[in-house]
């Protein structure tokens, strides 16, 4: 059981397909370590991002999704304070709130326990390019 830390390279606000950066990262462990079955805990120790599951097939999808995040959170709201990084500054937080920091997903034959059409994705609130970590913790089964 140990943690590894990935850095996931941004290019603004948006959503950022990893599944395939995450499925690597465990078959590298599995080359080194073998774990089969287990779980796979993912954790982004940011609070302007966040980490989610959803239909990864379609990229309308995203798009939609991206949106409505937009829709909630828009840069114009008459109440916002927090702006010491831009304007994006606090409709990040908001957003990050809405999704999670942490994923838990089942490891089974050394591959993650997917839905046909699901994927992982940073989510980035931020528009200015950035380098997000990503921890990863793979506990055996």
């Amino acid at each position: 059981m140990r943690t590894q830390e990935i850095t996931i390279p941004t290019s603004g606000e948006g959503f950022y397909d990893i599944t395939d950066t995450i499925q690597k990262e465990i078959a590298s462990y599995n080359a080194e370590e073998s774990c089969r079955e287990g779980i796979l805990v993912l954790y982004i120790p940011h609070t302007s991002c966040a980490l989610t599951i959803n239909e990864s097939y379609d990229p309308t999808a995203k798009e939609d999704m991206e949106n409505f995040l937009r829709y909630l959170a828009p840069e114009n709201l008459k109440f916002i304070r927090h702006t010491s990084e831009g304007p994006d500054d606090s409709p990040s937080h908001m957003k990050s709130i809405l999704l999670q920091t942490s994923l838990t997903i089942p490891i089974d034959q050394g591959k993650l326990c997917l839905g046909t059409w699901q994927g992982i994705y940073l989510c980035e609130f931020r528009k200015d390019n950035k380098k997000r970590k990503v921890l990863l913790k793979l506990m055996r089964g």
